[in-house]
């Protein structure tokens, strides 16, 4: 199975890794990229456990579970990132994710804020 996050390579060889291992995301976009594969598939946990503490929706996760497996999610598109590179502390991807939900296609265009929490790269939301 290709991986959902559109990097054309297999789900087992890109995001799974990140899923299984949140200590392999080496970048910021990596676990951007990792997120939006956790929504296409509904995996709640990885998204809370990839959150930044300081902003982590944990009371939402059933919501948002459900909400992520009640969309056909079509594809993802980075459009920027900002640092966020292995050596880096932070960092921003700003990116498109494309779903269709009631008879039709939206999107969710944001640039996201990203930290590292404990030497690992966490979600913080975002930027402002």
């Amino acid at each position: 199975m290709d991986c959902p996050c559109g990097s054309h390579t297999s789900y087992t060889d890109c995001c799974e890794l990140a899923h299984l291992d949140l200590k392999s995301v080496r970048t910021a976009e990596q676990l951007m990229r990792s997120r939006y594969s956790a929504f296409v598939m509904g995996n709640g946990n990885y998204l809370m456990d990839s959150h930044h503490t300081s902003t982590r929706p944990v009371k939402e996760k059933k919501s948002i579970e459900a909400w992520a497996k009640s969309v056909s999610w079509i594809r993802l598109e980075v459009l920027d990132k900002e640092k966020g590179e292995i050596s880096d502390l932070k960092g921003t991807v700003t990116f498109n994710a494309y779903f269709f939900e009631n008879g039709k296609v939206d999107v969710i265009h944001e640039k996201s804020e990203f930290v590292k929490e404990n030497g690992l790269w966490m979600y913080l939301g975002q930027a402002k």
